[in-house]
């Protein structure tokens, strides 16, 4: 670490780098460090969502807090200068100034002295790039050579290597170099130009050595000089003592891939494995047979692993991935692949990777010390506490940072150095905040609990608190960090998330200034980076659509000019192609005297609730041009069940016999159903009765009551018995009809004897009225109309009386929802045998008092054997 990281207890961004205000206590990420010194990403916004690699050599995401003590303050002081502060002294303020004067000459000092150890590491790391250009080397012999070459020319490694870049910039070398490596594109993977292949390994050296991690050197190895060798994937492992392989930098691999792969224990075998063993380079014509990183991308691939070492020692292993079978290289491309595992060893020696299963000190503690104490909100550095077996049983406190507040009142100085469980017994409790950090520990993907609930005992009482949480590792380490809950948070999050859901954003734009201020939804649903800065009011006519020019003109005038409350509608068009349908409601912000000051507002997206409209006024026409189709249809329908099946009938001219017949239509037009009746003197002399019901309703149901009442007419003129007609009828309605299904009862009346012959096809049995007296008769056997061919029905008679009232009906007179049928034909027959003075009031009155609620079509026919002899 260098000199300038570690003066004053914290360490500064770099100077080149603008690091942003943090807008969340729980988004933490380390400023960027020194060269020496990689720093791992802790924490991410969400833990879902976490992504990030565990070491990572530069951080551009938001800061951390910055460090303060009682004696330094971190900004300008909010009083005027030689003004006291309230409560303070002259003299004090004078100190307090001459603190802070003092603080700032200190800071800049620092970052002029971290500005100059950059520019100057980088200038060396040019210099050795030159050299092995020029000397055709290896970049680690590079080095030593210029520091040999220092030594004997008595000047520092940084004024030689300013040195030989202003050499090099004389001659033209970097010019002439990258010309050269141009024209031999195309040839870099061929056998016939080594010299090119090992230019661009060369090249790839040179950039590595400028990286100070891992992840990034394998970057630039895949980037600079593998992939003009068709490679596709690079791996670097480094070999634990125990045998095992921690994957400590890749390229070209999926990030589920790499995640699988970032631990491989002692006794696997695998490609990288095998070299380790053998303590030299592995070169593989496929991979198939051997399980190793990348297998699924790549199972018939060539691989190459290569031992990378340091003076007799190998500290991992360099794994090279094709996604073809592998060819032999030429000697040229060996010998430059060995001086790049070679570099992966100097770069593993000075950044080691921590074994996800070392119980040892975890040198990360010490950073994330320095990063808590950073910190505006309590913080807790944890390592890991291990059994023999080496099972994580607990965790000990490192560090307490200094806002962190014990809720039992313990001194922060006494719970260092103690295991979590025994110091918060609770915390394996309600919350199950002891599981997320064995999580985080064992995946090492940061999590954040938003409104947690934390219990600590405080002289034996539980207390509860509400609190978010973020969970981070970086090496074997935690890092804790907790927010508790007040009344503020709770509300500005409330408000937060109102204005996500609602796709609401705020805006403020003072005109006197000219400052506009929007919040990060107004950002997102104008499709603008927040770089770009936010739009007036007065262009927003240039971001819409050119039909809502007018209303815009509209709104502005009335805000600006009669600075009056108003709102507006239009089509935001964004620069991505997207248009957003947008209100806008704008307020003006006046002063006493009435002069317009700022203009405050909100924008809401209604797309969803525009698109809504459109697609409902689309489904209110399409529903009004169906309804009236069906109207029609129905229309059409009850006109032709009217035109064969009048509500009203005539009377049958029978002797010693009156007849009647009644039919009611569904009350609905859209319910018209396929009941049917018919009452028709035979030229035997005999009497046609019969009534039936089609299933189903609409025209179908009607046209089919057509067919079937025809087709029976036409039957009996064949002189058959009732079940003999059912049967014929039964096939009409099987193979001559399109699926047509229908319940039937079919009777023969002879009025010479009196007697009635009758069968039934699956419908309720005729009622018998005799001396007010009402009874069903037999149920005979006979499966409805259609739905099997050549069914044979059963036939039964009947000697009717004098006085005799006999009625068939279909199921519209009794049926109820309710009601089983049992039931409604006993209330029937109730009904039935009430007296009456004629056939047509007993019609009448069954129609009346019918408790039927289905709403369907109903037909009934009625005959009276009339007093007197039979003719």
């Amino acid at each position: 670490m260098s000199a300038p990281e570690q003066r004053g207890g914290h360490r500064e961004p770099h100077a080149s780098q603008d690091v942003p205000p943090t807008t969340d206590a729980f988004d933490v990420t380390p400023a960027p460090r020194s060269h020496t010194a990689p720093m791992a990403v802790p924490v991410q916004p969400t833990g879902d969502s976490a992504d990030l690699p565990q070491s990572a050599p530069e951080a551009t995401g938001p800061a951390v807090y910055p460090a303060h003590t009682p004696s330094e303050a971190t900004g300008p002081s909010p009083y005027p200068p030689h003004t006291p502060a309230p409560g303070t002294t002259g003299q004090d303020s004078a100190e307090a100034v001459g603190r802070l004067a003092a603080t700032v000459e200190r800071l800049r000092a620092e970052v002029q002295a971290a500005r100059a150890a950059v520019d100057g590491r980088a200038l060396v790391e040019l210099a050795k790039g030159i050299m092995v250009e020029r000397l055709h080397c290896g970049p680690a012999q590079a080095a030593r050579q210029l520091t040999e070459l220092a030594a004997q020319a008595d000047m520092s490694e940084l004024e030689l290597a300013a040195d030989i870049i202003n050499e090099a910039a004389r001659d033209q070398v970097a010019q002439v170099a990258a010309d050269f490596v141009q024209r031999t594109t195309t040839s870099a993977a061929s056998q016939d130009a080594p010299a090119s292949v090992a230019l661009r390994l060369r090249t790839a050296e040179s950039a590595a050595l400028a990286a100070n991690d891992t992840q990034t050197v394998a970057e630039s190895l895949l980037q600079h000089a593998l992939a003009p060798l068709e490679a596709v994937a690079v791996a670097v492992w480094t070999a634990g003592r125990d045998g095992s392989l921690v994957l400590s930098g890749h390229a070209g691999f999926t990030r589920e891939e790499a995640e699988r792969w970032r631990y491989v224990p002692p006794g696997v075998a695998t490609v990288a494995r095998q070299a380790l063993a053998s303590r030299s380079t592995v070169r593989l014509e496929s991979v198939a047979a051997l399980p190793s990183i990348g297998q699924p991308e790549c199972p018939q691939g060539g691989r190459v692993a290569i031992c990378a070492g340091t003076g007799g020692r190998i500290h991992g292993v360099l794994e090279i991935c094709w996604p073809h079978p592998l060819t032999p290289l030429p000697q040229a491309v060996e010998r430059q692949l060995e001086a790049l595992a070679e570099l992966c060893a100097h770069t593993l020696e000075n950044h080691p990777a921590p074994s996800p299963r070392s119980a040892h000190h975890d040198p990360a503690a010490a950073e994330l010390v320095d990063l808590s104490d950073a910190l505006h909100d309590a913080a807790l550095v944890l390592t890991p506490h291990l059994d023999a077996d080496g099972n994580l049983i607990d965790f000990r406190i490192h560090h307490t940072n200094v806002h962190f507040q014990d809720p039992a009142g313990r001194p922060r100085s006494t719970l260092n150095n103690t295991l979590l469980l025994e110091s918060f017994p609770l915390s394996i409790g309600a919350g199950d905040l002891y599981h997320h950090m064995e999580r985080v520990y064992a995946t090492g993907e940061p999590l954040r609990v938003q409104r947690i609930t934390l219990t600590t005992l405080v002289d034996q009482v539980p207390l509860q608190m509400v609190a978010d949480i973020s969970v981070s590792r970086l090496g074997n380490s935690l890092l804790v960090i907790w927010r508790i809950e007040d009344e503020t948070a709770r509300l500005a999050s409330l408000l937060q998330h109102a204005q996500r859901l609602g796709r609401i954003g705020g805006f403020e734009e003072d005109l006197t200034t000219g400052e506009i201020t929007w919040n990060s939804t107004l950002y997102a649903l104008h499709g603008r980076p927040l770089p770009q800065g936010p739009v007036a009011l007065k262009d927003l006519a240039a971001h819409a659509h050119r039909d809502d020019a007018n209303a815009i003109g509209r709104f502005l005038r009335t805000v600006l000019h009669h600075q009056r409350s108003a709102t507006v509608a239009f089509r935001l068009q964004r620069a991505d192609g997207v248009t957003r349908h947008i209100r806008i409601v704008a307020e003006p912000v006046l002063d006493s005297d009435g002069h317009l000051l700022r203009i405050r507002g909100a924008y809401q997206d209604i797309s969803a609730q525009h698109w809504t409209e459109v697609a409902l006024a689309a489904t209110r026409d399409q529903l009004a041009q169906t309804a009236q189709e069906v109207a029609e249809r129905n229309r059409l329908t009850l006109q032709l069940q009217h035109a064969i099946m009048p509500p009203t009938h005539g009377p049958l001219q029978v002797p010693g016999l009156q007849v009647a017949v009644r039919y009611r239509p569904a009350e609905s037009e859209a319910l018209v159903g396929g009941d049917w009746y018919d009452a028709v003197v035979l030229p035997s002399q005999q009497i046609l009765l019969c009534v039936g019901d089609i299933a189903g309703h609409g025209i179908d149901a009607a046209t089919g009551m057509v067919v079937l009442r025809n087709a029976l007419r036409g039957l009996a003129m064949t002189g058959a018995g009732p079940a003999q007609l059912l049967s014929w009828l039964n096939n009409v309605a099987h193979h001559l009809t399109d699926q047509v299904t229908a319940t039937a009862v079919c009777a023969l009346y002879d009025p010479t004897t009196r007697t009635l012959r009758w069968a039934r096809a699956g419908h309720l049995p005729p009622v018998l009225v005799r001396t007010d007296q009402a009874s069903a008769l037999p149920v005979t056997g006979g499966l409805l109309l259609g739905a099997l061919p050549e069914v044979v029905y059963e036939e039964d008679e009947v000697q009717l009386q004098p006085g005799d009232t006999l009625l068939m009906y279909t199921d519209g007179l009794v049926e109820r929802r309710d009601t089983a049928m049992h039931e409604s034909l006993t209330q029937l027959l109730t009904n039935a045998q009430t007296p009456v003075d004629s056939l047509h009031q007993r019609l009448d009155h069954l129609l009346t008092y019918s408790k039927s609620d289905t709403d369907d079509d109903t037909c009934l026919i009625g005959i009276e054997v009339l007093t007197g002899p039979p003719e």
